[in-house]
C-alpha cells in the first residue's frame, strides 16, 4: 500500500511539475528540464518495477492487465508477435505452469527515458523506456542461473490519466548457459 501512495504522489509530483516549462539547449530546441527528467525516470522506474517485480516475477496477472493498454502490443525476436492484451496476460498466467521459477532483473544503468510531447512541448503524453534486461531461471533443487540478457523498448502512454503500457519491443536475445 505504501508503494501505491508513493506512487501516486510522484504521479501528482510530475502533472504537476509538468506546466510546458521547458530549458532550450543552445540550438533553441527544447528540452525537459533536469527535474521533469528525473520526476518521469521515477516514475518510469515505478512502473517497470511494478509490472516486472510484481506482475512477471510473481505472476500477478492482476498488477500486469492493470497497467497495459487494451490495444497493447508484443513483439518478440525469438517467440513472435502478442497483439492483443488477454494473450499476453495469459502468457504470465501461463508461466504458473513450465516447471520452474523465472524472473527478471532491468540493468536500471542501461536505461534511456524519452519524453513525449503534443502540442509543441505543450503536453506529456507518454515516454520511450528502453534499456537492457536480464532473465534468470531456477529449476527445483538447482541453483538459479541467467538464462538470457535482452534488449527492450516501451512505449507508455498516458490514457484517461493513467501510464499504460502499450507497446513493446524485446530483441537482441543471448543465451547465457
Amino acid at each position: 500500500m505504501k508503494l501505491l501512495y508513493l506512487s501516486l504522489g510522484f504521479v501528482f509530483l510530475l502533472a504537476a511539475c509538468n506546466t510546458g516549462d521547458q530549458a532550450s539547449n543552445s540550438s533553441g530546441e527544447s528540452r525537459t528540464s533536469e527535474f521533469q527528467l528525473d520526476s518521469l525516470s521515477f516514475m518510469i522506474l515505478e512502473k517497470d518495477s511494478l509490472l516486472f517485480k510484481v506482475g512477471f516475477n510473481h505472476i500477478d496477472t492482476q498488477q500486469v492487465a492493470a497497467l497495459i493498454a487494451d490495444d497493447f502490443e508484443f513483439y518478440h525476436d525469438e517467440h513472435g508477435i502478442t497483439d492483443s492484451k488477454a494473450a499476453f496476460v495469459q502468457s504470465i498466467q501461463n508461466l504458473r505452469g513450465i516447471g520452474f521459477r523465472t524472473w527478471r532483473e532491468l540493468d536500471r544503468k542501461s536505461t534511456e527515458i524519452f519524453p513525449l510531447y503534443r502540442d509543441n512541448g505543450q503536453e506529456l503524453y507518454g515516454f520511450i523506456q528502453r534499456g537492457r534486461h536480464s532473465f534468470f531461471q531456477q529449476k527445483k533443487n538447482r541453483s538459479a542461473h541467467k538464462s538470457s540478457t535482452a534488449l527492450f523498448t516501451h512505449l507508455w502512454i498516458l490514457e484517461n490519466g493513467e501510464w499504460k503500457l502499450k507497446r513493446v519491443l524485446s530483441f537482441d536475445h543471448r543465451g547465457e548457459e
